[in-house]
């Protein structure tokens, strides 16, 4: 029904934020990734929008990656996740990670993310082994460290695309530190 946005930041209170549009306030919730790489107050931004219509609610849901949205939608097709669970798991889980966690079958990881207990956690890989990772997770490339997933966030949050960051993450050295390999791989998508 609302597949985007595009309008003036008018209000930020996390996880929500108020966008303007041509006179009309959408107020959206966020996972916390895309609302701390929101612009200022007053700017012009573009999120991409998931609405739920229920019983006693209607919520529309932003998100600044495309892959941040699908993740979303995959998530919450999954029994006893709702919208909130799904928002809670991309604010304590980047997709890269959350698709590194399930292509590795880490249930701790998934844990460590609140309102995720050790059922959720296990449900969560079965459903979603083989459908993440293979077309979002950083384009399939299993993050080996947390500096290589902190170097695909970090490319992500400056504009790149997933698929341009892993990219740029396979050219560098397994074993390099975080600011080292951001501005290598800098280097090599200018």
């Amino acid at each position: 029904m609302i597949g985007r946005l595009t309008g003036v930041v008018a209000e930020k209170s996390p996880p929500q934020v108020l966008i303007d549009v041509g006179g009309v306030g959408y107020e959206l919730d966020l996972p916390m990734s895309s609302f701390f790489n929101l612009p200022a107050l007053g700017e012009r931004t573009t999120l991409l929008t998931h609405f739920v219509v229920r019983e006693d609610a209607q919520q529309l849901f932003g998100f600044l990656t495309a892959a941040e949205r699908a993740t979303f939608r995959l998530l919450i097709k999954i029994a006893g996740v709702g919208p909130r669970t799904a928002l809670g798991l991309l604010s304590g889980l980047s997709v890269a990670e959350l698709a590194a966690a399930v292509s590795a079958q880490q249930t701790a990881r998934l844990v460590k993310v609140p309102g995720i207990g050790k059922k959720t956690a296990e449900r969560l890989l079965l459903e979603l082994k083989g459908k993440l990772g293979a077309d979002l997770g950083a384009a399939g490339v299993a993050l080996a460290s947390d500096a290589q997933a902190d170097i695909v966030q970090a490319l992500i949050a400056l504009g790149y695309s997933e698929r341009d960051a892993a990219a740029a993450l396979k050219a560098l050295p397994a074993d390099i530190g975080v600011s080292e390999g951001i501005k290598r791989a800098l280097k090599s998508l200018s």
